[in-house]
C-alpha cells in the first residue's frame, strides 16, 4: 500500500478559452426569425409616427436609412424664437434685474447692470490715444481740466489722422523750410531793386543768411560766417556767463541780447539752448554799460576767483575746526564714560586709549647686553649693536 498523499489534478483550461460550438440550423432560423419581426415592429412604429405629423417623406435605402437627396432643410418657423413661450424658467422674459422667480431661478442681469468683480473695482480703463507726455507722467485733458500745457492748440507733434505719413513728413519740411527761411520760402533777389536789397556786412553780397537777420538782425553770408569765426562763432548761455560775466537778465533781455533757439542736443527733454553771436556779446560786454574794456573784464575775472579761492578755504578751515570741536567732545565723552577726570587741555592724554612706548636709556645687564626699558609700562627689549 502506497503512503504517498494524493495530489490535485493540474487546473484545467479556463472555460472562456473552449472553443465555442457553431450554431445550429434551428438557432440561426430563431435568429433570423426575431430580427425579421424587430424590423416589422419599427416599421410599424415609423408608420404611426409619420400619420401623427406628417413630414415630407423621404427616400430610404433598404437598410432604414434616409438618402441624402432627399434631406429638406427645417423652416424658419420651426426654429424660430419669435414665438417662444413666456414660462417661469424663460431667462429672455423682461423682468426686473436680480428677481427670483418662482421657480427659485435669479433671471440674469441686464447688459448695463453688469457689475465687475471685486478685485476689478478700482480699475481704471483710459484712452492711450489721447494721453500727454508732461515730462512729469502721462496724463489726459479729463484728468488736469485747468491744465493749461494740456488744452493748448497744436500741442505735440503727433501726425494728424487725416493725413497719411508721406504727407505728414513732407509737411514737417516745408514747416522747417519756412522757418529756417531756405529753399521755396527764401527771400527773391531783385536786379532792379539792387538798392534796397541786404548785403553781407563783410563782403558785400546779396546771398545773406537770411535766418539770422530775422533773429540777430545781422546781414552776413554763409562763406563769411565761416571765414571770420572769432566774430560769428555762436556762444552757449554758460560760456556767456562763465567767460564774459554777464547775468541771466541780461542774457534774457532779447533787445538787449537776441538769441537763438535751438533743440538741446544732450536730452530731448532739456530747454533749449540759447546760443549768441559772439562779437554782439563781447560789443556789450566791453561796452561802458558792462566793463568798458577787456581789462576790466581780466580784473574782475581775477579777483572774483581769488573771492572764490578764500570762500573755500574758509569753508575748509570751518569745516577743520568742527572736526576738532567733535573730536575733542568725543574724547571727552570717551573718559568720562571709562571713569576717568574730565578736564584736561587739548593734546592731554585722556582715557585709556592706545600704548605708545617710551624707551628709557639702554643699561647693560649682567650678560653685557644693552637694554631698555619702557617708562610707563616696565616693557623690556635688548639692543644688538654691530
Amino acid at each position: 500500500m502506497s503512503t504517498s498523499r494524493p495530489k490535485t489534478p493540474p487546473p484545467g483550461p479556463a472555460q472562456s478559452n473552449l472553443a465555442r460550438s457553431p450554431f445550429t440550423p434551428e438557432q440561426i432560423r430563431k435568429i433570423e426569425t426575431s430580427r425579421l419581426k424587430a424590423k416589422a415592429l419599427r416599421e410599424q412604429h415609423d408608420e404611426a409616427a409619420r400619420k401623427a405629423n406628417p413630414t415630407p417623406s423621404l427616400n430610404r435605402t433598404p437598410s432604414g436609412f434616409s438618402t441624402t437627396s432627399s434631406i429638406q432643410k427645417r423652416p424658419h418657423s420651426s426654429i424660430s424664437t419669435s414665438n417662444t413661450p413666456s414660462t417661469l424658467r424663460d431667462g429672455r422674459s423682461a423682468t426686473p434685474a436680480g428677481a427670483a422667480n418662482d421657480g427659485g431661478f435669479k433671471r440674469p442681469r441686464a447688459d448695463g447692470d453688469i457689475q465687475a468683480a471685486q478685485k476689478f473695482t478700482k480699475y481704471v480703463e483710459y484712452d492711450f490715444s489721447k494721453m500727454v507726455d508732461t515730462k512729469g507722467g502721462f496724463l489726459t485733458a479729463e484728468d488736469d481740466p485747468h491744465n493749461k500745457a494740456l488744452h493748448a492748440p497744436g500741442n505735440g507733434e503727433e501726425k494728424p489722422a487725416h493725413m497719411t505719413l508721406a504727407e505728414w513728413e513732407r509737411h514737417q519740411l516745408l514747416r522747417k523750410l519756412r522757418e529756417q527761411k531756405s529753399g521755396p520760402f527764401e527771400p527773391v533777389l531783385s536786379v532792379l531793386k539792387k538798392e534796397e536789397s541786404k548785403k553781407c556786412r563783410e563782403c558785400g553780397g546779396l546771398e545773406i543768411d537770411w535766418k539770422w537777420d530775422e533773429v540777430f538782425r545781422c546781414a552776413v553770408c554763409e562763406r563769411c560766417k565761416e571765414k571770420y569765426p572769432d566774430k560769428y562763432s555762436l556762444l552757449t548761455k554758460t560760456e556767456a556767463r562763465e567767460d564774459y560775466l554777464l547775468t541771466d537778465p541780461e542774457l534774457k533781455d532779447t533787445d538787449l541780447l537776441p538769441h537763438l533757439s535751438r533743440p538741446n542736443p544732450h536730452k530731448a527733454s532739456f530747454h533749449n539752448m540759447m546760443l549768441y553771436l559772439r562779437y554782439q556779446v563781447e560789443a556789450f560786454a566791453f561796452s561802458p554799460q558792462k566793463w568798458s574794456s577787456p581789462e576790466n573784464l581780466d580784473a574782475e575775472f581775477a579777483k572774483r576767483e581769488v573771492e572764490k579761492r578764500r570762500r573755500k578755504d574758509d569753508k575748509f578751515q570751518k569745516g577743520l575746526k568742527d572736526l576738532k570741536k567733535r573730536t575733542r567732545f568725543e574724547a571727552h565723552r570717551r573718559n568720562i564714560a571709562a571713569g576717568g577726570k574730565a578736564g584736561g587741555e587739548f593734546g592731554d592724554k585722556i582715557g585709556t586709549g592706545k600704548h605708545r612706548h617710551e624707551w628709557g636709556r639702554t643699561v647693560e645687564n649682567e650678560e653685557g647686553v644693552g637694554v631698555k626699558t619702557c617708562v610707563e609700562c616696565g616693557m623690556e627689549v635688548e639692543e644688538l649693536e654691530f
